[in-house]
């Protein structure tokens, strides 16, 4: 049936897609991993001890999905990468919530799967990816050559519960992705509970990539503030405890002059804000269990609500 689907989806998009076209010519291995989502033997990969240095595309539609300074040997028997080229990556959980499927966000080409908390990296991600759907191509690519054609950015908000804050910036037309995890602590590949339990001086933050030419970066900032309370200083609503603090870690002067305008803004009208402003530091994402909370389990954010604060 998923076969059936596939042909009538290529069928209908070949008139507007030159890469349907290539997914005829992909032999039948191919298409048992790309298509019906298999899975080669391990360590049977061409990729999977490959160092040189380039970058990975899609095999069917040549979008440029990994760099080869983001591979490591995890020696799980299968090419693995600690982390993708913003927005070339769409992870799909699978329907009994065990794993993650990883797929082209251009064509849906199956890749593989990804794996979180397994503390292999700083990362602390595996995306554990099929060699068949990946070609390399060697050529040195530059990092304004990565902006030009993934001109996706990452921002990072902590406002108390990850769920919530989660749950609203998801929202937000021109945002690609959101995810839960701690950032501005001094442990590496910090779990929840410890994060709850000892101590690490790690917030509660959310990592969103979005697409600059469909919103701005003050957009996200201002939605963050009107998402939470940021005059609370002990936590966000019933939430207590230095983990739920109200923060913005900002990757750039130009992000903190953004955001310390918006507080200027919100302390001229009376609020004591208690937002800080940090430096961008490691962010690790949370357990996948932490992962689209509201999306899987339903209702709506116990501590966050939005209130209107800008003009």
């Amino acid at each position: 049936m998923q076969r059936i689907l596939w042909t009538l989806l290529v069928l209908c998009a070949t008139l507007v897609k030159p890469w349907t076209v290539k997914l005829n010519s992909l032999s039948t291995f191919e298409k048992h991993v790309i298509i019906d989502k298999g899975t080669e033997r391990p360590f049977s990969g061409k990729y999977v001890n490959s160092t040189e240095k380039g970058v990975y595309k899609c095999k069917v539609c040549d979008m440029p999905l990994y760099r080869s300074d983001d591979k490591f040997n995890s020696h799980c028997g299968w090419p693995s990468f600690d982390d993708a080229i913003p927005g070339a990556i769409r992870e799909i959980p699978d329907a009994d919530g065990r794993r993650t499927e990883i797929v082209c966000a251009n064509c849906g080409a199956h890749l593989g799967h990804v794996f979180k908390g397994e503390g292999l990296t700083k990362k602390n991600v595996r995306h554990c990816v099929n060699s068949v759907s990946l070609q390399f191509d060697k050529k040195k690519v530059t990092e304004q050559t990565h902006a030009k054609a993934n001109p996706i950015q990452k921002a990072y908000f902590a406002g108390g519960c990850f769920w919530g804050v989660e749950y609203y910036l998801e929202k937000i037309k021109g945002v690609k992705e959101v995810t839960s995890g701690f950032m501005g602590g001094h442990v590496k590949n910090p779990g929840y509970d410890d994060v709850v339990r000892k101590n690490t001086g790690h917030l509660e933050t959310v990592e969103v990539l979005y697409d600059p030419s469909k919103v701005s970066y003050e957009t996200l900032a201002k939605t963050f503030f009107e998402i939470h309370d940021p005059t609370q200083t002990d936590g966000q609503g019933p939430d207590l405890g230095s983990q739920y603090l109200s923060a913005v870690f900002v990757n750039n002067k130009e992000e903190r002059e953004t955001v310390n305008r918006l507080i200027s803004i919100l302390e001229s009208k009376g609020l004591k804000i208690a937002t800080k402003v940090l430096d961008k530091a490691p962010f690790y994402p949370a357990e996948e269990y932490h992962q689209d909370h509201y999306v899987r389990k339903g209702g709506t954010p116990y501590c966050h609500r939005r209130v209107k604060r800008f003009n």
